[in-house]
């Protein structure tokens, strides 16, 4: 346990270096990370994946535009509508730093045993599971105290 503990504890202060040296936050960090897996994202469903309002997401999404991170296209057919695009490369230094501590775990797991790797895959869906379950039941505890409030 005391070495999963580590590795997360490593694993978050190498994001907050990467996102201090970007000069983003943690929640620009996932915006990116969502247009980048989703070229073109509507900001609603930026907004949905981010948990922000729309006014959040639009203040965001402006922020991130200005500095040239994002981009904001309208759509050809509705032009009410805008579609989000990555303004900047997230493979490519300096941006690259985002993900750099996951990579250099991929490579490290891509030299494990396979059965160690399948092993180490298995105990990390068990964990992510209990980590669900576990944010479930806190949910429906704050969901059913404050409905009885």
């Amino acid at each position: 346990m005391a070495a999963l503990t580590l590795y997360s504890r490593e694993r978050e202060i190498a994001a907050a270096l990467a996102r201090k040296q970007l000069g983003v936050n943690e929640l620009d960090a996932k915006a990116l990370s969502f247009v980048s897996a989703e070229p073109g994202i509507r900001p609603s469903a930026l907004a949905a994946q981010l948990g922000v309002t729309s006014a959040g997401i639009t203040t965001l999404v402006e922020r991130l535009v200005r500095r040239g991170v994002l981009r904001r296209e309208n759509d050809e057919a509705d032009r009410r509508v805008s579609h989000i695009y990555l303004a900047v490369d997230l493979e490519n230094e300096p941006w690259s730093q985002l993900a750099h501590f996951d990579n250099t775990c991929r490579r490290i797991i891509a030299q494990l045993d396979p059965q160690m790797e399948a092993d180490l895959a298995e105990f990390l869906r068990h964990t992510t599971l209990a980590a669900r379950e576990q944010a479930a039941r806190a949910d429906r505890a704050v969901s059913g105290g404050a409905s009885a409030a």
